[in-house]
C-alpha cells in the first residue's frame, strides 16, 4: 500500500487491480468513487447503511485465513478504504459466467425491477463462502440488505439453494490473510486524512491540533457527512491501531478493545452469555457490525444507541487514554448530556471492560417498528441477582431514548433490593420510573409511550425471570 511516507498517495486494491485516492476529496464516499471508476452496479438508496443497495465486500482477517464481509460503500469514506482489498459486484463473474450468487438470484426470480440485486448479491457471496460454514447458507446475514419490489421470500429461496463456496481465485483467496493496513497522510481540498498505527501517534495528533475528530467504523460520523453535509478539517481513523482491537477474558473481566468491530467480539467471545448473542442480532445489521465499534458507539452517546444499555446492566467502565493520563470511567458516570461525554478532545476509549462475574439473570429488549435493522424507540438491559432466601441482591435497570442520555435507573433499583421479586417490587419500581424518567417525544414515539413502555418492560423482565425459574 502506498502512503504519504514514502510520497505517494494512498491505494487499495479494487476487484484485484490497484487505484489511487489521489485527487479524492476525503468526505467522498467509496460509493461514489467506485462509482465514478465505472463500477455502477452499486447504488445509493438511503446514505445512511439502511437499504444495502451500496453492498461491497473487503477482504478481513479470521483465525487461519480470511473473510469476505459485506459492508455497506455509503458509510466508508475513499481514504478509509487505504490498503484494504475490496470487491464489487462487478468482479464475481468470470469468461462469461455469473457467480453462483448470482445464477441463484436469477433462477429463484429474486430480481425484479434489479436496484437491490447487486447488494443482495454480495451479502449471499459473503454468507456463501463463510469459513466453516455447513449447511445452508444463513438468510439472516442478508439483513442489512432491503428489496422493495420483488419480496424477500424468492430471494431467500436464491440464499437457501446455494451449496459451498466452489473451487477457484476466490476460494483460495481465504487461505491468504487480509492485508495489514499501514499509517496514511493524505491531505484533498484543504483537509486531511491520518490513520496512525499507534495509540502513541494518535495521541499525539490530539494533543497538537484541536479540530481534529475521530473517526473508526464511520457507521454515525458518515452519515453526518451524507446526510446532514457535516465537514471536519482531520479526520483521524483508528482503525489501524491494533492496541485498540484487542480482546480478553480472564476470570476478573472480559476487555474488549475500543475499535473491535461487533462483529470481531463475536468472533472472539466464545463463551459470551446468551444476551449478548441476542443483543448481537438486534444491533443494527450484518454489514453494519463488520464496522460499528463499541468505543464509537459510546463516543456518539447517542440516547439510543443500542451499545450503553446493555453495558450499563452489566456494570462496564471505560478505559481512557490521554497523552498525559490513563483513567477508567464506569459507564453509569461516563454521558454528560445530549451526545455529550465526559472524554476531553485528547482522549480517546482505548477499552471497555465488563467485569464477573456476570449477573445470575440478564435481559435485552429493544423495541422499534421493525423486529431487526432499525432504531430503537426504547432500549432496555436488566439484571438480577438474588440472595439464598430468594431476595434481590443486585438490580439493576438501564434504559436508553427514556432521556437525553442512557440512563441507569438507580432509584428504582434501590427499593427492591433486599425484597422478593414480585409483582409488587414491579409496581415499585414502575413507580420510580414514573417520577425519573423524563422521555422527550418524536417521530419514533411520543414522551408518553416512551414512559409507558419502560414500565411494561419491567413487567415482562419479571415474567421472563419466573419462566427461567420454573
Amino acid at each position: 500500500m502506498r502512503t504519504a511516507s514514502d510520497s505517494r498517495p494512498p491505494e487499495f486494491l479494487l476487484n484485484n487491480r490497484p487505484v489511487s485516492v489521489q485527487g479524492t476529496e476525503i468526505h467522498t464516499t467509496l460509493l461514489d468513487f467506485i462509482r465514478e471508476h465505472g463500477l455502477t452496479g452499486a447504488k445509493e438508496g438511503c446514505a445512511e447503511g439502511e437499504c444495502g443497495a451500496c453492498t461491497v465486500v473487503l477482504v478481513a482477517n479470521r483465525e487461519g485465513g480470511s473473510e469476505y464481509r459485506a459492508v455497506n460503500s455509503c458509510l466508508m469514506l475513499a481514504p478509509m478504504a487505504a490498503g484494504q482489498e475490496i470487491y464489487t459486484v462487478e468482479a464475481l463473474a468470470g469468461d462469461g459466467k455469473l457467480a453462483e450468487a448470482q445464477q441463484a438470484m436469477a433462477a429463484a426470480g429474486g430480481s425484479q425491477c434489479g436496484y437491490c440485486t447487486p447488494g443482495f448479491v454480495m451479502s449471499m457471496f459473503a454468507e456463501q463462502y463463510r469459513p466453516g460454514r455447513s449447511g445452508p447458507c444463513d438468510p439472516h446475514e442478508l439483513g442489512g440488505n432491503l428489496c422493495r419490489c420483488t419480496g424477500y421470500r424468492p430471494i431467500r429461496d436464491a440464499a437457501l439453494s446455494l451449496g459451498p463456496a466452489p473451487a477457484g481465485s476466490f476460494r483460495d483467496r481465504l487461505s491468504r490473510p487480509a492485508p495489514t493496513l499501514d499509517a496514511v497522510e493524505y491531505e484533498a481540498e484543504g483537509a486531511r486524512f491520518s490513520r496512525p498505527t499507534s495509540i502513541d501517534a494518535c495521541l499525539s495528533i490530539l494533543a497538537a491540533e484541536p479540530d481534529t475528530r475521530l473517526i473508526s467504523g464511520g457507521t454515525d460520523l458518515v452519515v453526518e457527512s451524507n446526510l446532514r453535509f457535516r465537514r471536519w478539517p482531520h479526520l483521524v481513523s483508528v482503525e489501524a491501531i491494533p492496541e485498540l482491537r484487542r480482546f480478553s477474558d480472564t476470570d476478573q473481566a472480559v476487555t474488549v478493545g475500543g475499535a473491535m468491530p461487533l462483529s470481531e467480539i463475536a468472533a472472539h467471545w466464545h463463551d459470551a452469555p446468551g444476551v449478548f448473542h441476542e443483543w448481537l442480532r438486534l444491533f443494527a445489521s450484518p454489514p453494519l457490525r463488520h464496522r460499528a465499534t463499541l468505543g464509537g458507539n459510546l463516543a456518539t452517546a447517542s440516547p439510543i444507541g443500542d451499545s450503553a444499555p446493555l453495558l450499563l446492566a452489566l456494570d462496564a467502565s471505560v478505559h481512557v487514554v490521554s497523552r498525559q493520563r490513563r483513567r477508567t470511567i464506569p459507564l453509569n458516570a461516563f454521558f454528560t448530556g445530549y451526545r455529550r461525554t465526559v472524554l476531553a478532545h485528547d482522549e480517546i476509549i482505548a477499552a471497555i471492560e465488563i467485569p464477573k462475574p456476570f449477573p445470575e439473570f440478564v435481559r435485552f429488549y429493544k423495541v422499534a417498528k421493525r423486529r431487526m435493522d432499525d432504531i430503537s424507540t426504547v432500549a432496555a438491559a436488566m439484571a438480577m441477582d438474588w440472595d439464598r432466601s430468594g431476595r434481590i441482591a443486585l438490580a439493576r435497570f438501564a434504559f436508553g431514548g427514556v432521556a437525553a442520555v442512557p440512563l441507569r435507573a438507580m432509584a428504582a433499583e434501590e427499593v427492591v433490593l433486599g425484597r422478593r421479586w414480585n409483582d409488587a417490587a414491579v409496581e415499585r419500581v414502575q413507580a420510580v420510573l414514573e417520577r425519573t424518567l423524563h422521555p422527550i417525544g418524536d417521530h419514533r414515539g411520543s414522551a408518553d409511550y416512551r414512559l409507558a413502555v419502560a414500565k411494561s418492560l419491567v413487567a415482562k423482565f419479571l415474567w421472563e425471570s419466573r419462566e427461567a425459574a420454573a
